[in-house]
């Protein structure tokens, strides 16, 4: 009997805090993910799907980019895995009479969880200027509309096309060419507001920004080191790499200002040990390092291997390696030098034989890799903290060997192939020559927009037309209040989506929803059943089969309803096929080979069992595509984040029952949360030094330079061994403490990760008494 969706949204009466758990995974995990598939899918769609997810026949899991093995076990999945495929391949539908009964002013008092529980979605909707509800039209309606829209535009420029990582290879690439093809470049995306700071900062200095290692270095590496990442909720498929690892005799550490349960110790529920035993213990050092901390670390350690080579000349560093491959050394060691033992204290908020410790394992490790996500890139400095880690690397040769080098890791299933295949506001001239020679006209030139400059734009009445191909931008941007006020400012906002979410529901004065085939759909066109491809963080590409009849008839493929679009948008005299593209997928993938770099064959490759990964010169043969053509050392100011006295700097996180902005629950049980998500973790001593108590209730307060202030009201403070100084709450509804204008320097990534914040006690009577605006 599958589950009907909620009548009324949470009041959260209902949370409880619990102690945190001590392991990751394990019988718990077993048991969470079989209940939520059974429950959601019944038990035919939960055998059928989860014995396909992640295989080399079957389709890849819509959640994360974690890599797969070359080998694969019959449950190649995490527990977070089969939520999102229960999520998305649910038989619940959102039925013609829910638009009749929702007005769109209801719908915005909704949570993301309410919302993502009424099921797929499965017609196009409408919502005319000046009604308050979206009414079912027809497809061909749907793409005149948006048709009529963009050509009566003033200019090309004054519409933008997001993407989320969610979709494939082939939709990227014919979306972004539709997009060049109507005459901008904007073409904003996920990746500005996560791994944006990893390829600036990788781009600059080794000349890819992708990861330089592969799904097997790390059974070969001697030193593994996690950094501002959570692997057991985020990415939990990490851990068996990691236990692997462990288990050959690798070391783990642990970087991080929150103790993240799966690095301590972790069951993995495909082993005895994982079932019935204690697991395998996993951080050998765990360094609870302030938020914004890790550059001043990772000079810190850089400096100790420079001294190391100083009282040993020749046998530290890799001097062959080094005058090889990279340049700008010297400025380097003269830099580090001079850096202050105390000044790296107070950054770091570590003691210096912690750092010190760190440093003896990586100078006696020959093969280290380096690993990281959003807790490095959502900083001011965050471009210039990677910058160290390939400093680092460099030192001692570790990149382009086996068992070593970078290793950012994507929160997104395909959002690094959605980069590769041209969904970028800066795309090379390279790639935009090939397209000119491929489909014979000129793309536009100058840059577009990214994710931060868009809303600023919108804002300012300059963006008329918002068009998103998936994703949730107005729940996963920065300044949640300013965000929404510039999408009502536009004209018309269109969403591709499986289902609801907070974009739907904060809208333009006129809004379109097309609802979209799954990952898990079978897609079926004129010439036959389709499959997609996706990459994945190690630069893998694969294929992807639908595996369950559509939600409806109704359905359209994301390439469907991109290349349906461009014939409604271009016209039938447009140089390019965009119904043959629709009819074959294999068209599609033809042009890309002769367009993309490293897709040559591509469908030929696509086919064999596993894929095949593409040319990396870093890794593969230690060519850097720099404008030098060698590995660049750099030199980066030193900047931590000031927090005066009575404040803390707090970070978002996602809980363990959700994926990006999609809610699976109300749970985060590692950390001992149920039933809600109004919560703010603060360590005891900074509680008493505040003058809180655990439970109390708080406003938390954002400061930034001299703009009002901005609050998250009514807050349960949470007692948790956080590190001294800092604080977390969960991602997306502390987004509104963020500034808009507050980025990384260089890739204009939002500064989730060092949000200076008061917390002001209120009562229940002063909260229940409030008028809100």
């Amino acid at each position: 009997m599958v589950r009907k969706p909620p009548v009324d949204d949470p009041t959260y009466d209902g949370l409880v805090v619990e102690t945190p758990q001590t392991s990751a995974a394990g019988p718990s995990a077993v048991t969470n993910a079989m209940v939520s598939a059974l429950r959601d899918l019944g038990p035919v769609r939960t055998l059928k799907l989860l014995s396909k997810i992640n295989q080399k026949d079957g389709f890849d899991c819509m959640s994360c980019a974690w890599p797969d093995p070359g080998h694969r076990s019959p449950a190649e999945f995490c527990e977070n895995g089969a939520r999102a495929v229960a999520w998305e391949a649910t038989p619940l539908t959102v039925p013609t009479t829910f638009w009749a009964e929702h007005p769109v002013s209801e719908l915005q008092d909704r949570s993301e969880y309410w919302l993502g529980q009424q099921g797929r979605l499965v017609e196009p909707v409408h919502k005319a200027a000046g009604s308050d509800h979206y009414v079912p039209v027809t497809w061909d309606e749907a793409f005149r509309i948006v048709a009529d829209r963009l050509r009566g535009l003033d200019s090309p420029d004054q519409a933008a096309f997001y993407t989320s990582g969610r979709a494939s290879n082939e939709a990227a690439f014919v979306y972004q060419l539709f997009v060049r093809a109507f005459g901008t470049n904007n073409l904003p995306d996920c990746s500005n507001m996560c791994h944006e700071s990893t390829g600036t900062a990788l781009n600059a200095t080794i000349g890819i920004g992708k990861s330089t290692v592969s799904y097997d270095d790390f059974a070969q590496a001697d030193l593994v080191v996690v950094m501002g990442q959570n692997p057991g909720t985020n990415h939990p498929r990490m851990l068996t790499a990691l236990e692997a690892a462990k288990r050959r005799g690798a070391a783990i550490v642990a970087v991080n200002p929150l103790p993240e349960v799966a690095l301590k110790r972790y069951k993995n529920p495909q082993t005895v040990r994982g079932i019935a035993g204690r697991g395998t213990e996993m951080a050998d050092q765990f360094l609870q390092i302030r938020s914004g901390g890790d550059m001043a670390l990772l000079q810190w350690l850089s400096k100790r291997v420079l001294e190391a080579e100083d009282r040993a000349p020749g046998t530290v560093l890799d001097h062959a390696f080094l005058d090889e491959h990279t340049l700008g050394l010297d400025d380097f060691r003269d830099h580090v030098r001079n850096l202050d033992e105390r000044e790296v204290a107070l950054a770091t908020g570590l003691a210096i034989d912690e750092i010190d410790r760190l440093a003896e394992r990586y100078l006696a490790a020959d093969r280290v890799i380096i690993t990281w996500a959003m807790g490095l890139t959502q900083h001011r400095k965050g471009v210039d903290t990677i910058k160290e880690i390939v400093n680092l690397l460099l030192l001692r040769g570790n990149i382009g060997k086996p068992g070593a080098g970078a290793s950012p890791i994507r929160g997104h299933s395909n959002v690094q192939g959605d980069r590769t295949m041209g969904i970028w506001e800066k795309m090379p001239d390279a790639f935009l020559d090939a397209l000119a020679a491929e489909f014979s006209f000129d793309p536009p030139r100058t840059h577009g927009v990214d994710s931060v400059r868009c809303i600023e734009a919108m804002g300012r009445g300059e963006i008329k037309v918002w068009f998103a191909l998936g994703g949730n931008l107005v729940g996963a941007i920065s300044d949640t209040r300013a965000a929404e006020a510039a999408m009502r400012g536009t004209d018309l906002t269109v969403q591709v989506s499986t289902k609801l979410n907070r974009s739907h529901v904060v809208t333009g004065a006129e809004a379109l929803i097309l609802p979209t085939l799954g990952r898990t759909d079978v897609d079926l066109q004129e010439s036959g059943p389709q499959f997609v491809t996706v990459e994945d963080s190690v630069c893998a590409v694969h294929a992807t089969h639908g595996a369950l009849l559509p939600a409806s008839p109704e359905l359209l493929s994301e390439v469907s309803i991109v290349t349906r679009l461009a014939r409604a948008v271009l016209g039938d005299d447009n140089p390019v096929d965009w119904a043959g593209f629709e009819r074959d997928y294999d068209t599609i993938r033809d042009s890309i080979s002769r367009v993309v770099p490293g897709f040559e064959d591509f469908n030929a490759r696509a086919r064999r069992p596993g894929g095949f990964v593409l040319p990396n010169g870093p890794r593969d043969s230690r060519t850097f595509p720099t404008p030098t053509g060698r590995a660049m050392i750099t030199v980066n100011e030193l900047l931590h984040v000031e927090c005066p006295e009575g404040r803390l700097i707090l970070q978002t996180v996602r809980s363990h029952d959700q994926f990006n902005t999609t809610m699976y629950g109300l749970n985060d049980r590692y950390r001992g949360i149920r039933g809600g998500r109004d919560v703010v973790f603060v360590h005891p001593d900074d509680l008493a030094e505040l003058g809180l108590a655990d439970g109390d209730r708080v406003d938390i307060v954002s400061e930034w330079k001299d703009e009002p202030d901005r609050v998250l009201p009514y807050y349960r403070v949470v007692a948790f061994p956080t590190a001294r100084g800092c604080a977390a709450t969960y991602f997306p509804e502390a987004n509104v403490l963020v500034p808009l204008a507050s980025t990384a320097l260089g890739s204009n990534t939002p500064v989730s990760k060092a949000i200076v914040v008061r917390l002001e006690p209120v009562s229940r009577a002063a909260h229940d008494g409030r008028v809100t605006p």
